[in-house]
């Protein structure tokens, strides 16, 4: 039986992908942050939950050893973990950078290099991180400047990973995404078309088709899923 580990797993679409990837007959392990106010309601016994604080580089080492030493393995990673902030360059101050750095990058980077190193070694594996417009494309960071500057080492991360894994089956992935149809977005924007939204187990649905035997020869580094918008 396969293995996965999920980020982020309460998150609106941490719980989707955990749900594809239990549904396609994985193990899945999915990360919650510690005193997370949000359950998960998933009983499947195939699902791990585990706590552990991702900005912590050693804790993140030590629970990617212990799925591992358990499984004996990791064939995909889901690194969804990140967080928004608005704020032109004058508003935006190095610390604010700096926390979006850590929440944005220092999460994804802890999980994805211990989880790469393993890849590399069983020589299979698909690495998915989270990227956004903002990331990709400086000009539509305007007015979120510490997101945009955390978001764009998603890219070059998953370009210096993809090189290193080059004659290796690994491949990691930037999924873009516009905005997802989420509870939270519904309320924050109730005047927007929700049906151009991008629903979250849509973006399960292309991760998981990228970690099947018929994707195995795409090597895409950046997954753009944009509905409509």
């Amino acid at each position: 039986m396969k293995t996965a580990i999920v980020t982020g797993a309460s998150g609106n679409l941490g719980q989707a992908v955990v749900k594809k990837f239990l549904a396609e007959g994985y193990h899945v392990i999915g990360t919650v942050i510690p005193n997370d106010p949000v359950t998960i309601d998933i009983t499947d016994e195939k699902f791990e939950k585990i706590i552990v604080d991702l900005m912590n580089e050693e804790g993140t080492q030590k629970f990617v050893e212990s799925v591992i030493s358990k499984y004996g393995g990791v064939d995909a990673a889901v690194l969804t973990v990140g967080g928004f902030a608005m704020g032109k360059i004058a508003d935006t101050k190095t610390s604010d950078i700096l926390k979006q750095y850590k929440l944005n990058f220092e999460t994804a980077y802890n999980t994805a290099r211990p989880v790469f190193i393993q890849m590399m070694k069983q020589n299979s594996g698909r690495l998915f991180m989270i990227g956004s417009r903002p990331g990709s494309n400086m000009q539509s960071s305007k007015g979120m400047v510490a997101y945009g500057l955390a978001k764009s080492l998603i890219f070059r991360l998953a370009e210096l990973m993809n090189d290193e894994a080059k004659g290796h089956n690994v491949v990691t992935s930037v999924v873009v995404p516009s905005t997802i149809d989420t509870p939270q977005n519904r309320q924050s924007m109730p005047d927007e078309d929700f049906n151009k939204w991008v629903k979250p187990e849509a973006i399960a649905d292309i991760i998981y088709f990228y970690c099947t035997d018929e994707a195995a020869i795409l090597r895409e580094p950046v997954i753009r899923v944009y509905g409509y918008s």
